[in-house]
């Protein structure tokens, strides 16, 4: 039996400046190349589960494990080391480097993963331009800058960056929020392609739920949060 990439096991979160407020996630799981939709209203937790399953903060109490790992148990030193490893995100936003070339953006993450770079067979450059070929982007796009491209352009980057070296999880922080419906259609399929070839988990993030039978489970934050009450 395949163990799950991500297990979240009694994970409890408090603000220090909302007292009134925590989030408690009881259990939840992510099976290896499973693809789930975590749906949820702005104010839910969404945002701080995230950061959560990243390791940029830790929980209060409980336990969060990627790739059988237990975050808790690496110092802040290695928690980025292991999300560089492990971990691939396409942020809501892109966060590309406007003035960095896109080969320097969609490299960018393995300058800190050492065992990703490994995993590339045929030379980073070269991944780097075949996963552009493969989410459509023009022939030469590796040279242009990033704030030179259209936003769907800087969409397909942000999922290459994130895809380069084949990370074994998949986070998409509302990637589609910005789209039409046609233009949501045809982003999914680009990303649902690479993410199988890759044999990689992904967590996806939204609060629209029109998207949900793309995915092969829906979970909505009011499944796996207690009532002590959440904020975003």
């Amino acid at each position: 039996m395949t163990l799950p990439i991500l297990t979240v096991s009694n994970a409890c979160y408090s603000w220090k400046s909302r007292s009134d407020f925590s989030l408690f996630v009881p259990e939840f799981n992510v099976e290896a190349t499973e693809k789930v939709l975590l749906l949820g209203e702005s104010g839910s937790g969404k945002s701080t589960l995230l950061s959560l399953i990243c390791g940029t903060i830790l929980p209060t109490s409980g336990s969060i494990r990627v790739a059988q790992t237990e975050l808790a148990t690496l110092s802040a030193g290695r928690r980025d080391t292991f999300r560089a490893e492990n971990i691939g995100v396409i942020f809501q936003q892109f966060n590309l480097l406007p003035f960095a070339t896109v080969s320097d953006n969609i490299l960018l993450p393995l300058q800190f993963a050492p065992q990703r770079c490994k995993r590339i067979s045929g030379g980073a450059q070269e991944e780097a331009r075949s996963l552009c070929a493969q989410l459509g982007l023009p022939d030469g796009v590796l040279r242009a800058h990033a704030n030179g491209l259209s936003v769907g352009q800087q969409q397909r980057v942000a999922v290459a960056r994130a895809l380069i070296g084949s990370p074994p999880l998949l986070i998409a922080d509302e990637p589609t929020s910005a789209l039409d419906a046609n233009s949501q259609a045809a982003f999914l399929d680009l990303m649902f392609q690479r993410v199988t070839a890759q044999n990689a988990a992904l967590l996806m993030v939204s609060h629209d739920e029109r998207l949900a039978d793309r995915f092969d489970r829906v979970v909505h934050m009011t499944d796996i949060t207690s009532n002590r009450g959440v904020s975003a």
